[in-house]
C-alpha cells in the first residue's frame, strides 16, 4: 500500500513538472499599465494632472439665481426681474523653463426677464493665454485692480472688472511690485461726433493701458492710466477736426482688517477721466427714476473742434464677517460729469449707497440680500429735476 501511494505521488509530481516547463515556454501577455489621475497641488486645490502630461487642469463653474426689485415710476415699467446664470471654466497650467504657461476659458450663459431685460445670452466671457509675463486674449482690463475685495453686486460706480480683448506684458520686480503695459480694445462711453450718415469715425488705435502695482500681506495698491483716441467723421469747413487723446487715471487700494475680524477688509477707488469717461464705469445712457443722462467722451464744440467730457468718481466699501459664515458689506460711490458750453448732454452728479448680507452655510454656497439707494441729478437743464430710486436683490449662488 505504501509502495502504491509513493508511485502515485511521484507520477503526479512528474506530470506537474513537465506541465510547468511547457507553460514556461508559452508567451505571456503583459497587463497594460493603468495611469491613474494624480492630484496637482502646485497651483492650489482642485487641480489634477491630465493623464500622460505634466499639465495641471482645474474644472470649475458657477450657478447663480437672482431676483430683483426696482422701484417703478410709470405703469409700463417692470418692477421685478428674474435671472438664471451658468458658468463653466477650464484652467490649464504647465510649468516651463520660461515661466508659467496657462490657458483659461470661461463661458457664461444666462436667461433673464423683467428689470434685467428679456432674453437669453451665451458668450465667451474670458479666453486668454499667459506665458511668463505675456497675456493675450480676453480677460479683465489691467486698468482695474483685481485684488480689490468688493462685495457689491455690480451696483456702485467704478471700473468694475470689465472683460476686454487685450495684449499685455507684466514685469515682475519682486517683493510684491509689478508693472503692466497693455493694448486693449477701446473702453467707450459714447460720442457726439457723427453726422446722420454715419455712426462715427472708426477706431485707429487701441487703448494704451498701464499700471504699477504692489501686493503685500496687508493688502494691495495700484496706480493705473489709460490713453484713448477720440475721432470724428463730421466735416467742419471742408475738413475733419483733429483727433484728440482722451485719458484716465485711477488709484485703487485695499487694506485687510484682521483686527476687526478674519476676512475683514476696506477698499477704495478714485478715478479721473478726460475724454475717456468709459473708465469711470458708466454705460452711455444712465437713468434713475425719471432722471436720465448721456455720458459723452466728446462732442463738436462751437468752434468746430473736438471738445472732451470730463468726470471723476470715488467708490469704496468695507466688508465685515459677523461670524465665519455670515458677512456684510457696506459700499457707496459718488460721480460727477461735466461738459463745456453747447454740449448735447447735461452735466450731472450721481451717488449710490448700499449694503448686503450674505450667509454661506457650506463652502461654495452664498445666500444673500442686497439693498441699494441711488440718486441722479442732471444740471443745467430747465425743468429737469433729480430723482432717486430703491432696488433690492436676492441672490443664491453656488461656486465649484
Amino acid at each position: 500500500m505504501k509502495l502504491a501511494k509513493s508511485l502515485f505521488l511521484g507520477t503526479v509530481a512528474g506530470i506537474a513538472a513537465v506541465a510547468g516547463a511547457q507553460a514556461a515556454d508559452l508567451p505571456v501577455a503583459k497587463t497594460a499599465a493603468v495611469e491613474y489621475v494624480r492630484v496637482c497641488s502646485t497651483y492650489g486645490a482642485g487641480f489634477f494632472y491630465i493623464p500622460g502630461t505634466e499639465t495641471c487642469l482645474r474644472v470649475g463653474g458657477r450657478v447663480r439665481a437672482e431676483y430683483s426689485y426696482l422701484e417703478p415710476r410709470f405703469r409700463e415699467d417692470n418692477s421685478i426681474g428674474f435671472l438664471a446664470r451658468g458658468r463653466v471654466q477650464l484652467d490649464a497650467r504647465t510649468a516651463t523653463a520660461y515661466g508659467l504657461l496657462r490657458a483659461f476659458v470661461r463661458m457664461e450663459m444666462d436667461r433673464r426677464s423683467g428689470v434685467y431685460g428679456t432674453g437669453t445670452s451665451s458668450n465667451i466671457a474670458q479666453a486668454y493665454i499667459q506665458f511668463g509675463g505675456l497675456t493675450a486674449g480676453r480677460t479683465t482690463s489691467f486698468f482695474t485692480n483685481g485684488d480689490i475685495p468688493n462685495e457689491n453686486w455690480g451696483t456702485v460706480r467704478f471700473y468694475d472688472y470689465p472683460d476686454v480683448n487685450l495684449l499685455a506684458y507684466t514685469f515682475s520686480f519682486g517683493n510684491g511690485f509689478s508693472a503692466t503695459l497693455s493694448l486693449e480694445e477701446g473702453s467707450f462711453a459714447t460720442t457726439a461726433l457723427a453726422d446722420a450718415a454715419d455712426l462715427g469715425a472708426g477706431q485707429r488705435l487701441p487703448d494704451l493701458v498701464g499700471n504699477v502695482k504692489y501686493t503685500g500681506t496687508w493688502g494691495s495698491a495700484q496706480l493705473s492710466g489709460a490713453l484713448h483716441q477720440v475721432r470724428s467723421n463730421v466735416l467742419v469747413g471742408g475738413d475733419y477736426p483733429d483727433s484728440e487723446l482722451g485719458w484716465a487715471v485711477s488709484g485703487m487700494f485695499n487694506v485687510n482688517l484682521p483686527m476687526l475680524g478674519e476676512g475683514d477688509a476696506l477698499w477704495l477707488a478714485a478715478t479721473y477721466a478726460d475724454g475717456a469717461l468709459g473708465y469711470l464705469g458708466f454705460d452711455p445712457d444712465i437713468a434713475v427714476g425719471i432722471a436720465s443722462g448721456t455720458v459723452l467722451d466728446a462732442y463738436i464744440g462751437p468752434d468746430g473742434e473736438i471738445e472732451t467730457g470730463r468726470g471723476w468718481s470715488l467708490a469704496g466699501g468695507v466688508n465685515h464677517y459677523w461670524t465665519p459664515t455670515i458677512r456684510q458689506s457696506l459700499f457707496g460711490s459718488y460721480a460727477r460729469v461735466e461738459y463745456g458750453t453747447a454740449a448735447p448732454s447735461a452735466d450731472f452728479t450721481e451717488w449710490r449707497v448700499g449694503s448686503n448680507l450674505i450667509w454661506s452655510p457650506v463652502s461654495g454656497l452664498d445666500i444673500g440680500v442686497e439693498a441699494l439707494y441711488s440718486n441722479l441729478n442732471p444740471r443745467g437743464i430747465v425743468g429737469a429735476d433729480d430723482d432717486d430710486a430703491w432696488e433690492g436683490r436676492l441672490r443664491i449662488q453656488r461656486d465649484f
